[in-house]
C-alpha cells in the first residue's frame, strides 16, 4: 500500500531537486524559494527538543563540504532508509555550502520524519555573513536573496535533540541558564540566535577538563567541567550528551569520563587540517558505534557531475 506521503505531487517536486543537488546542480532562486517555504512548514511543527528513536546515525559538522557529505551518506546509508542527526554547522568554510545546505533541507522536506537537523552557531546571519555562505550565495546567484530564505529557515530549526529520552544532543554544549530539559522546551527559538544567553549557550559552548564554568574563548557561550555534565545528566536521568562544534582528528572524542561525546563530519576540514571524520550510529540500546572516513578527492569545477561516483537513488519513486 502506498503511503499518503508519496502521493503527494509536492514530494516528485522535492525528488527532482535532490536528484539535481546530489549531481552538484544547484536550484534556481525560485525554486529555493518553494523549498524553503516547504521547510519552514515542516519545521514551524517541531519543538525545541527534537524527540528521535534510535536506530539514528548522529552527524556532526558539514561545512560546505559536499563531496564529503556524499560519502557520509555513502556509508552511513540513504535517507530513504536510515534515520539522521546532524547537529550544526552546515554552511561556511568549505565551497559548497549552498550545494549542502540545498540538499539537506530537501532531504529534510522529503523524508521529516527520518531527517533532524538542528541549529549550528554557523546557522545564523551574523556568523554566516562573516565565514562564506553569504559570499558564495553572492558568487553562485548574483544576490543575496538565496541567503535572506536559508537564514530564513534558521531560525526555525531545532535546537537540541533527546534520543530515546536518554542521550541529549546539540551543537555546543551546556548552559548555566538550563538546569532541565523542560527549560529548553520553554525558549523562544524562532528568532536570529541571540549573542548571549541560554541558546546561544546551546550553539556555542564547549566541554573542558575543568570544574564548573569558564569563560570561553570563542566570545560566546561557555567552557564547563565534568561536574557540569555529570550534575546535569543526573538531574535530567540522562545517559550521555552528544555535540559537535570542535574539530577532533579522529571525527569522534569522548570526555567528562565518557558522558560527553564529540562528533566531527568535516574530514580535512577547511582542506587543510588532514582531521578523520565520523558519524556515530546508536542502536536501539543507544550502545554507539563509529564510522570514521577520510576526505574524498573534490574537482576543482564542482560540477562535474559525469566524473562523480554512481550512486543509488536516495528515494522510491511511485
Amino acid at each position: 500500500m502506498t503511503s499518503a506521503l508519496f502521493k503527494k505531487k509536492p514530494c516528485g517536486e522535492v525528488n527532482e531537486w535532490i536528484e539535481e543537488l546530489q549531481n552538484f546542480k544547484r536550484l534556481t532562486e525560485t525554486q529555493v524559494k518553494k523549498l524553503c517555504k516547504k521547510a519552514k512548514e515542516v519545521l514551524s511543527q517541531e519543538s525545541n527538543v527534537r524527540e528521535v528513536q534510535c536506530p539514528v546515525t548522529v552527524c556532526g559538522d558539514i561545512h560546505g563540504q559536499m563531496y564529503d557529505l556524499l560519502e557520509l551518506f555513502r556509508i552511513g546509508g540513504y535517507p530513504h532508509d536510515t534515520n539522521y542527526l546532524f547537529l550544526g554547522d552546515y554552511v561556511d568554510r568549505g565551497y559548497y555550502s549552498v550545494e549542502v545546505i540545498s540538499l539537506l533541507v530537501a532531504l529534510k522536506v522529503r523524508y521529516p520524519s527520518k531527517m533532524t537537523l538542528l541549529r549550528g552557531n554557523h546557522e545564523t546571519r551574523f556568523t554566516s555573513q562573516v565565514h562564506g555562505f553569504y559570499d558564495e550565495v553572492m558568487v553562485k546567484y548574483g544576490n543575496a536573496k538565496v541567503w535572506h530564505l536559508f537564514t530564513e529557515v534558521f531560525d526555525y530549526l531545532p535546537i537540541t535533540a533527546l534520543v530515546n529520552g536518554k542521550v541529549l544532543c546539540m551543537h555546543g554544549g551546556l548552559s548555566p541558564s538550563i538546569k532541565t530539559v523542560d527549560d529548553i522546551r520553554k525558549l523562544e527559538r524562532i528568532q536570529e540566535a541571540p549573542f548571549d544567553g541560554p541558546i546561544s549557550d546551546l550553539l556555542w559552548s564547549d566541554p573542558e577538563d575543568m570544574q564548573g564554568w569558564g569563560t570561553s574563548e570563542r566570545g560566546a557561550g561557555y567552557v564547563f567541567g565534568a561536574d557540569v555534565s555529570k550534575t546535569f545528566l543526573h538531574d535530567n536521568n540522562l545517559a550521555m550528551v552528544s555535540r559537535a562544534h570542535q574539530v577532533v582528528d579522529e571525527g569522534y572524542e569522548w570526555c567528562h569520563d565518557g558522558h560527553v561525546v564529540t562528533t566531527f563530519s568535516a574530514p580535512n576540514y577547511c582542506y587543510r587540517l588532514g582531521n578523520r571524520a565520523a558519524i556515530m550510529q546508536l542502536d536501539e540500546t543507544i550502545n554507539p558505534t563509529f564510522i570514521q572516513f577520510d576526505a574524498v578527492p573534490r574537482k576543482k569545477s564542482g560540477g562535474d557531475a559525469a566524473s562523480l561516483p554512481k550512486r543509488v537513488s536516495w528515494h522510491t519513486y511511485v
